[in-house]
Parts: structure tokens; C-alpha cells; sequence
């Protein structure tokens, strides 16, 4: 009687199934793209009506490569795309000047040096995501790399200068990236086995949140305010747990939103402004964070 390997699947595996149907030979039939398995059948998977099969393996893959990677917290660090690291800000700068110099008159080049002087303003925030990510990346290298992972949105700007904080550190960083016509290219500081790419804002969202321990938004724009306010509606809510909100840059905050103002018109209640604490830089984040996390900080 011949043995039976027990170790081997009694089932053979998609990708054994796939391999023996492209090695078939061809005839009308095997070529017909409704003889394709479903599953390899990139025009199938692409029509509108497999819209909920798509959202389902988004959530999926993301969330089993955390898991083989036995990722079990992270935290959040948001911030515009937009902000440059010290040195880039600079340059930018110093080449206005430059044009400025040989057109004193031009009213466009006027203009570029005022926005690069914002952009070397605003280079502040990039340092400081950068040196929190450290600080959080020593933490998460001290609990082995399960916990306080640094999330990132995947791109630049402050994106980058978190993981590239983490990376300082020889730490691991994740990236959460978003087909979109712009800003959206990974940045090279993400770990390359962490760095994913959506389809859907919603499901990206929701990866952001399921594994984090707290969530630092720095200066930024549109994508930064939706993301810093889908989680806090959350929280006030209760749809999630609650969890350390920081915003840093307090004068950014404070003229970008004037939240005493919803307290005034009965938008919200005056013990919504307790959801988010607004400090000054990273050291400010850090004694917030060090304050929610308690014994937590210790796995």
C-alpha cells in the first residue's frame, strides 16, 4: 500500500490550481475568459458589481501581514504632505533669494521667497515628527516591535518625517498609502514589507485606528483635519475606545480652528475639548502621551 503523506493538504492550493490551469493547453474554450479561475480573473475582480469583494480583501491583507508580523499597537502620526525637512526648506529658500536678487521687481518671484520663508517655518514640524518617532520607535523596539509601532499615511511631508524617525532608530514604521493623481508616492523611510496601498479612504481609516494607542496630528491640510476629525467623532461617539489625541503646533491649531467657538454655539460640549490635548512640540506630545499610556508603557 503506498503511504500517505500526512503532512501534505488534502486539497491542492490556489496557487498549485493556477499554475496547472495556465499550463494548459490552449483551445476556444480554454481561452475564453470565462474558463478563467475566478479568483486570477483581473477583468471579473474589476467589474462593479464585485465592489464588496474588493472592500473585503483590502481589509484582509493589510490585517494578516500585521498579523504574521505579530504587530499588535501602533501609533498615529498625521501631517501635511506639503512641509519640507530643514536642509530641502532651505534650498528653496536660498534659490528664491537668488532670483529675487536678479529680478528685485518681479512680484511673482516676491512671491515664491514669502512661501518659501512659510515653508521654512513650517520645516519646525517636520523635525519635531521626526524626533517623536524616535522617542516612540525606542519604546517600540523596548516591547520587542509588537507595540507603539509609528502609522504613517505613507507619504511626505510630516508622513515621511515619522518614519524617517523610526528608521533613525533601526526600528520598523508602517505606511498606509492611497491611489491618488498626486502626493501619494511611498516614501523611502517605510519599512518596504509595511507599506500598503488602498483603494478606499474608508478601509484605510479603519486600519489606521484598529491597532492604535494614540494619534499625533501635526500642521496640515484637508486629509489631516479628515482624519484628526473622523476620530475624534469616533471617540465622542463612542464608536471606538478612547484614546490620546495630540495636536502639536498650538498656534497652528488655535488659528486654523477656533474650537471655543462650537463650545459657544452649543456645536459641542465643553467637555468634547477634553478628547484632544494641543502642546507646543514633541516634547509636549511625549509628556501627553507618557501620561495616557501609564503602566502600558511597559509590555
Amino acid at each position: 500500500m503506498k503511504k500517505i503523506d500526512v503532512s501534505k493538504p488534502v486539497f491542492p492550493s490556489a496557487a498549485d490550481d493556477l499554475k496547472n490551469a495556465t499550463d494548459s493547453a490552449s483551445t476556444p474554450q480554454m481561452d475564453s475568459p470565462t474558463y478563467r479561475l475566478a479568483y486570477a480573473d483581473e477583468d471579473f475582480m474589476l467589474r462593479e458589481d464585485q465592489r464588496a469583494i474588493r472592500l473585503q480583501l483590502e481589509w484582509l491583507k493589510p490585517d494578516v501581514i500585521q498579523q504574521e508580523n505579530q504587530i499588535e499597537s501602533t501609533v498615529v502620526l498625521f501631517g501635511g504632505a506639503r512641509f519640507l525637512a530643514p536642509d530641502e526648506a532651505q534650498q528653496q529658500l536660498k534659490q528664491a533669494e537668488e532670483k529675487l536678487s536678479q529680478s528685485p521687481n518681479s512680484k511673482s518671484i516676491l512671491a515664491e521667497k514669502n512661501a518659501a520663508e512659510i515653508l521654512v517655518k513650517n520645516s519646525f514640524y517636520y523635525e519635531q515628527a521626526r524626533i517623536l518617532a524616535q522617542w516612540i520607535t525606542e519604546l517600540s523596539i523596548g516591547c520587542g516591535g509588537k507595540h507603539f509601532m509609528v502609522v504613517t499615511g505613507g507619504g511626505g511631508g510630516i508622513m515621511e518625517a515619522a518614519n524617517r524617525g523610526a528608521a533613525d532608530k533601526g526600528g520598523k514604521s508602517m505606511g498606509l498609502n492611497i491611489v491618488l493623481p498626486f502626493e501619494q508616492r511611498p516614501n523611502p523611510y517605510i519599512t518596504p514589507e509595511l507599506c500598503f496601498q488602498f483603494h478606499y479612504f474608508a478601509i484605510r481609516k479603519m486600519h489606521f485606528l484598529k491597532r492604535a494607542k494614540g494619534l499625533v496630528a501635526f500642521p496640515g491640510g484637508f486629509g489631516t483635519l479628515d482624519e484628526l476629525f473622523e476620530t475624534l467623532t469616533l471617540i465622542q461617539t463612542q464608536k471606538i475606545n478612547p484614546l490620546p489625541v495630540v495636536l502639536v503646533g498650538k498656534n497652528y491649531w488655535e488659528n486654523l480652528i477656533n474650537f471655543e467657538f462650537l463650545v459657544e454655539q452649543g456645536a459641542i460640549n465643553r467637555e468634547d475639548l477634553d478628547l484632544f490635548t494641543i502642546v507646543d512640540d514633541a516634547e509636549g506630545a511625549k509628556a501627553c502621551l507618557q501620561e495616557h499610556w501609564g503602566n502600558d508603557l511597559v509590555i
